[in-house]
């Protein structure tokens, strides 16, 4: 019995080592603040591995999206609460300003040590504006199009991951890609 607890986790940790850049990223993009971002997939391989060690293997992934996406969806209302508090109390503060003005597009980078030089100076520039359209879609728009695209789910696996129908995720696929599609050539990347 014990060698099969060893095996499962043996899994569980291969397969969260293969989801964790992935993961990363996506929460990256989502949130914009690349310590949030590693907060929140840590917290959701953590509530994973808690969880859901004893689920069979190829339900993991979709548990893993479903536990992801609620953790962006967590950390948006945490953020929504912190921001009303700090507006209401800086209202009585007496002409102190938020100095603290960042900007979004600094905290996603597209670098991969592994990319040779030469790669990541052609790729570079047009990697940064691919990110950069990418975090410009509203959030549904673009947890459907990370959802379907980049991890490669289908329609049904989002709808479950996103708490929709599957109407709603094609909605929100289609008008992702014809907004990404619209931005990218205007920026030259796509030809018309």
């Amino acid at each position: 019995m014990g060698g099969g607890r060893v095996s499962a986790t043996g899994s569980l940790d291969r397969f969260l080592a293969e989801v964790e850049r992935r993961a990363y990223r996506q929460a990256a993009f989502a949130v914009r603040d690349e310590q949030a971002a590693l907060d929140i997939v840590q917290d959701a391989m953590m509530k994973l591995a808690e969880k859901y060690a004893d689920a069979p293997q190829q339900e993991w992934p979709l548990l893993f999206q479903r536990i992801l996406q609620n953790a962006i969806r967590d950390y948006y209302r945490r953020q929504k609460v912190r921001n009303f508090w700090t507006t209401a109390l800086s209202f009585f503060a007496s002409g102190h300003e938020d100095q603290e003005e960042d900007d979004p597009l600094e905290h996603v980078q597209s670098t991969d040590e592994r990319d040779d030089p030469v790669h990541i100076i052609s790729a570079g520039k047009n990697i940064a504006m691919i990110e950069q359209a990418i975090e410009k879609l509203p959030a549904r728009q673009r947890e459907a199009f990370l959802l379907r695209y980049w991890e490669e789910l289908d329609i049904t696996e989002t709808a479950a991951v996103m708490g929709c129908s599957e109407g709603s995720v094609k909605t929100h696929c289609s008008r992702a890609v014809h907004t990404l599609a619209d931005l990218l050539r205007n920026k030259g990347i796509i030809d018309e």
